[in-house]
């Protein structure tokens, strides 16, 4: 599932190419995807103009000239695909519609078409009202300034059970899921698994460091997961090599050579070196 670095990563490329640029055509292949009859969700969207694109969490809105929001959940193999048709391939072909499923497709000018697959995702179309009312309950971003040391390790106070479960929390902190909890634990020095309540001081400046720097390299090389948003776009995907401990289970840690554990905590895969990381 796309965390911050991969939903920032597309925001950025989607605002260059689509915001200012009005909606010329959609079609729905999957009514479930979204929340309002494919009729009107069509009505509403053809000739709105995309004013610009924000990121929430793990979810994109797109604001249109309506006042209204379109609100992306690419949740569990989503993913979203913009073909231009001023873009070719190094054999002078047009690139084509993604292998994979597509439910909604937005078409802009000249013929560019914006592909979004939804899996268990959605698109919604909301009011202000109701986005914010959607988007009340998450908690902070990673690198918004109100997040200082202090407002970081409040967030987890009276919290229950591990690291990881925690952090994996939007309530608690937005944006972040399995991947990056395992990488920012590593960069940290603990154990993901590790109970909340023993953490020490120490170790809670670490996490907070930790969450910037991982964050900040992974936003930097596009990501973990492998779809590219552009035929060119050789970005995406590019930390995927760089994980240190996220599915990397039997290898050896780069960091003292031992070998990667991989384990589940409450049904989700779980990374750590048992040598590096502490459960403190």
């Amino acid at each position: 599932m796309p965390e911050y670095p991969e939903m920032e990563h597309y925001r950025r490329l989607l605002a260059e190419r689509i915001a200012g640029q009005p909606i010329t055509k959609v079609l729905v292949t999957r009514e479930k995807s979204i929340n309002v009859p494919v009729e009107t969700f069509e009505r509403e969207l053809v000739g709105r103009v995309v004013w610009f694109v924000e990121r929430r969490g793990k979810m994109i809105l797109f604001h249109l000239d309506n006042g209204k929001r379109l609100l992306l959940h690419l949740m569990l193999g989503g993913l979203i695909r913009y073909e231009s048709h001023t873009l070719l391939t190094p054999e002078g072909l047009p690139y084509e519609r993604p292998e994979r499923s597509v439910q909604v497709t937005l078409g802009f000018p000249g013929g560019d078409l914006c592909f979004i697959g939804l899996r268990l995702g959605y698109l919604h179309l909301l009011t202000v009202k109701e986005a914010n009312a959607q988007l009340a309950a998450l908690g902070p971003e990673p690198f918004d300034p109100r997040l200082t040391l202090e407002a970081f390790k409040a967030r987890f106070k009276g919290k229950r059970g591990s690291f990881k479960n925690a952090f994996v929390d939007q309530h608690v902190i937005a944006g972040i899921g399995n991947c990056y909890a395992d990488e920012i634990a590593f960069e940290a020095e603990i154990r993901p698994d590790a109970k909340l309540s023993v953490i020490e001081p120490d170790s809670w400046e670490r996490m907070y460091t930790a969450m910037h720097t991982v964050l900040e390299d992974a936003l930097a090389h596009g990501g973990y997961m492998e779809l590219p948003l552009t035929g060119d776009d050789t970005l995406t995907g590019g930390y995927n090599d760089r994980c240190r401990v996220y599915d990397r289970g039997g290898e050896s840690c780069l960091r003292c050579g031992d070998t990667i554990v991989q384990t589940e905590l409450n049904g989700r895969k779980l990374f750590y070196c048992p040598s590096c990381q502490k459960e403190r």
